[in-house]
């Protein structure tokens, strides 16, 4: 089973959704850098569930544990361990799920695959499991902030309501946002639909943004291991995530090359392009412009909604799922996206300085 991102930085996943706990080992992670566990708790606290009405009423506290790798408050070089417990873990809410695979879950997939299933809150396919992402996030974002990189991932879009014009990095930087959406009335007029879907046992998907500016130039190899790739890889890993696209995206197809090509100029000395159709990447290569891309989630595949399903006898049969879910994940998935976002930023900022001679040199 695959639970390994990162090539210089390698990121271990581990745990399940109604196990002991979930957490993640960051091995490569150089030494003597200064770890701000408050910094890493308000990731944490941005993703947990329980904390609003919009989200799972789960209650989990998301307190980390560094169990190794750090001494006195600074990085050793040894791997790090963050461990999570899980503390209010109802697995009785599942008992009626042991014997059913629910529509558009990783049930059916899985238990072909493996053979067998954990049918509580879904195991190892549960996105309980990125509170672990999320801490190993905070502490690459810390760490690549101090190269000078800023992320921020929004709402864009939940349901039919998007937002109109793209927010400023400031603007970003000083939201406040209950669901992380930079227009105020579009947040409302979300939040309102979010409760509507609640209330009606159904789910809503949405669309989550990212910009991050002061990426260095080079970031990315040219063939498999491009930045939009790697981007991808670890995004489209993430649970409910059903597209991904950079820049102009997809929008681009209705266009000539003529209006999307991204011509370069010089400003204040400094190579920039006029537009930023590439997203920040061309030729797979960061080109120190702001990066940008969207993430596309479906709908949350648990609603309490009869819904026609099979058992594992091969049997037709109505389902209505109960347990605490969200309607919503978008709001919740913000802060994984950009803990994501992080953790390839600061694996391939890492090779990037063995990328070139002169620089190893300096």
């Amino acid at each position: 089973m695959g639970s390994i991102i990162g090539e210089k930085i390698k990121v271990l996943s581990y745990g399940e959704s109604h196990g002991v706990g979930v957490g993640v080992v960051i091995d490569g992670f150089p030494s003597g850098f200064e770890v701000d566990m408050d910094y890493i708790r308000g990731f944490l606290d941005r993703r947990k569930p329980g904390s609003s009405e919009w989200v799972s009423a789960r209650k989990e506290s998301d307190e980390v544990e560094v169990l190794s790798g750090v001494f006195r408050g600074v990085t050793t070089g040894a791997p790090i361990h963050f461990s999570i417990k899980n503390k209010d873990a109802r697995s009785d809410d599942y008992d009626h799920l042991e014997t059913v695979y629910r529509p558009s879950h990783a049930d059916f997939t899985y238990e072909q695959k493996y053979g067998l299933r954990d049918h509580r809150g879904g195991g190892r396919s549960s996105a309980r499991i990125t509170a672990g992402w999320v801490a190993a996030g905070a502490l690459l974002h810390a760490y690549v902030s101090t190269h000078g990189m800023e992320i921020r991932s929004f709402v864009k879009q939940i349901y039919s309501h998007q937002i109109s014009q793209l927010p400023t990095m400031e603007e970003l930087r000083n939201m406040t946002d209950p669901i992380c959406c930079p227009d105020p009335s579009i947040s409302w007029a979300i939040q309102a639909e979010i409760k509507k879907a609640r209330d009606d046992k159904d789910s809503l998907g949405g669309v989550v943004s990212t910009l991050a500016t002061g990426i260095p130039v080079g970031l990315g190899e040219p063939v498999f291991g491009k930045l939009n790739a790697r981007l991808a890889s670890a995004v489209m890993s993430l649970n409910a995530v059903k597209g991904i696209q950079f820049g102009g995206g997809f929008d681009m197809v209705q266009h000539k090359g003529s209006e999307v090509n991204d011509a370069w100029s010089l400003q204040q000395g400094k190579p920039v392009t006029t537009s930023n159709f590439s997203g920040g990447i061309q030729g797979g290569i960061s080109n120190g412009m702001p990066l940008y891309f969207e993430t596309a989630f479906k709908p949350t595949a648990t609603i309490g909604k009869e819904q026609n399903t099979l058992n594992t006898l091969g049997q037709q049969v109505v389902l209505e799922a109960h347990g605490r879910h969200d309607p919503c994940v978008v709001p919740r998935a913000v802060v994984i996206v950009e803990s994501l976002t992080a953790i390839v930023l600061a694996d391939l900022y890492l090779l990037n300085l063995t990328s070139n001679i002169r620089r190893m040199t300096l």
